[in-house]
């Protein structure tokens, strides 16, 4: 069940938990905010701890409401009985942390997996983690194909950072929020982006920086193939309008396309991502025309009726670096066309900073930029 509260206060959120909570004893609510109502976290921890509903949820820059953007109000998402849930603060970016808490968080999921056919390891990030993809890949070494993987980034879409995922008594920043939804099917991510065939090396990169490509300055090798493929001119003094616009694709062994927003550019001509960069990454240069929206909704709509079930009640993230690619008109055009030719009752989600998804059924996580995420709720 979901439902979207238009005004954030505490006689609506009560009334919302009191229905739910007589049908559902058991129950457990997921709140969406968006950063707008940032300040309404207590209110939902009162209201959920008043009726002893469980509560977890995270702030984004913005929601999706069936076929448009929100900035205010709120999504309450029910769980007809609450799920495993966890909540991590100040992940570790050196290597003896990252060991140390991808034990901790496999040690609390290992237990909660059963003979259940389909498991979702469903993960909400704060956006400003560095070390996303190495979590990730930590996860895969520990839990592998026991469960199908899924998942976006929260946050401010300024990027600066901003506590932004919560459960009933805290609201942390530098975390994951895992939850396990049993059963469930996984998630659909797609984006659309056909690589030109024009490709360099990542040569040098540390974390999500890449400070030299081809073994040249990274952003003087990005400003001349923005200028010969596509004929714009980018500078230092229009990188940050202009970048977005222009996001690398990685290109991995079986062809697909990992999309990596720039979003910051060093002093010493280094160019910072949302997202790790790998050593000796091949990289291309994509444009928002290249961008096919039909392909990406085709996709979405298969993946989402090809796994059974009711379609009643759909999640949807949309990233925010892909609606700022391709435009506001644009972007509500697609979450129209999802929304309508889904079928489904109810669309919520949210405008996210990174998405986790694989390719396959059950494959290996992979953290993105630019996609769609879509799901069944329960």
């Amino acid at each position: 069940m979901m439902k979207y509260l238009l005004e954030v206060s505490e006689s609506a959120v009560d009334q919302a938990l009191a229905e739910w909570h007589a049908l559902h004893p058991a129950m457990g609510v997921c709140a969406l905010l968006p950063e707008a109502e940032k300040e309404r976290v207590a209110l939902l921890q009162r209201a959920c701890a008043n009726r002893g509903v469980p509560l977890v949820g995270a702030i984004f820059p913005a929601l999706v409401r069936d076929d448009a953007f929100a900035t205010s109000g709120v999504w309450l998402l029910c769980f007809d009985h609450m799920p495993y849930a966890a909540l991590y603060e100040n992940l570790p970016t050196d290597a003896v942390g990252v060991e140390r808490v991808m034990d901790e968080i496999a040690a609390g999921l290992r237990p909660q997996l059963d003979d259940t056919p389909d498991i979702t390891l469903f993960m909400l990030f704060d956006a400003m983690v560095p070390n996303i993809a190495t979590l990730l890949d930590g996860l895969y070494l520990r839990l592998a194909n026991r469960v199908h993987y899924a998942g976006v980034n929260a946050g401010s879409e300024t990027f600066q950072p901003m506590p932004c995922l919560f459960d009933g008594n805290r609201l942390v920043q530098n975390g994951l929020l895992v939850i396990l939804l049993k059963p469930h099917h996984g998630a659909v991510l797609e984006h659309g982006y056909h690589a030109p065939g024009k490709s360099v090396y990542a040569t040098s990169t540390e974390g999500n920086r890449i400070s030299q490509i081809d073994w040249r300055p990274a952003f003087e090798v990005y400003s001349e193939m923005v200028q010969s493929q596509y004929g714009v001119e980018i500078s230092r003094e229009n990188f940050y309008q202009l970048a977005v616009h222009f996001p690398f694709g990685i290109v991995r062994a079986n062809h697909h396309v990992v999309v990596r927003i720039p979003v910051m550019l060093g002093d010493d001509g280094s160019l910072f991502c949302v997202g790790e960069i790998p050593p000796n990454a091949v990289l291309t240069l994509l444009q928002s025309p290249t961008v096919d929206s039909d392909e990406t909704m085709r996709v979405l709509l298969d993946g989402i009726h090809a796994s059974g079930g009711s379609a009643d009640e759909l999640l949807l993230f949309y990233c925010a670096g892909r609606r700022m690619h391709m435009g506001l008109e644009a972007a509500t055009g697609e979450l129209h066309v999802f929304s309508g030719c889904s079928g489904a009752r109810r669309v919520a989600g949210a405008l996210s900073l990174g998405e986790i998804g694989s390719s396959t059924n059950q494959g290996y996580p992979l953290f993105h930029n630019a996609t769609l995420v879509a799901a069944r709720w329960q």
